[in-house]
């Protein structure tokens, strides 16, 4: 199955009060997002994440919860999630428990997501 576009969904809002709320939440231990965890270190999107991106021959997209059109907002209760779009719409490709079994790690997202996206 071809995919044209790739759109992460982070467990977080993408607004100042949301990222504090993800943020002091996570310092708490009341909130958590797999996602956030492969691709942002302590403070900025991580140099492994962005090669990640680089790598891949099919746009990838990166959103919040209060950033999902329409389209989109159907695959808010399976956050943080990978979606793809293809000819037949948008699908799950990752999910949930899929990102917690990477721990953080980018290079196990990239031969995870490779693992999905690279189907006969």
């Amino acid at each position: 199955m071809k995919f044209e576009k790739l759109i992460g969904i982070y467990n977080a809002k993408g607004s100042l009060i949301g990222e504090l709320q993800y943020f002091w939440g996570k310092i708490r231990g009341t909130a958590h997002c797999a996602l956030c965890d492969i691709t942002h270190g302590k403070l900025k999107e991580k140099d492994s994440f962005k090669k990640c991106k680089e790598e891949l021959n099919i746009p990838f997209e990166l959103l919040h919860l209060d950033e999902l059109n329409s389209e989109l907002e159907k695959f808010i209760d399976n956050a943080p999630c990978v979606i793809g779009k293809n000819e037949n719409g948008f699908s799950i490709i990752i999910t949930s428990e899929e990102l917690e079994k990477c721990q953080s790690n980018v290079e196990s997202f990239s031969n995870l997501l490779d693992s999905k996206i690279n189907l006969p």
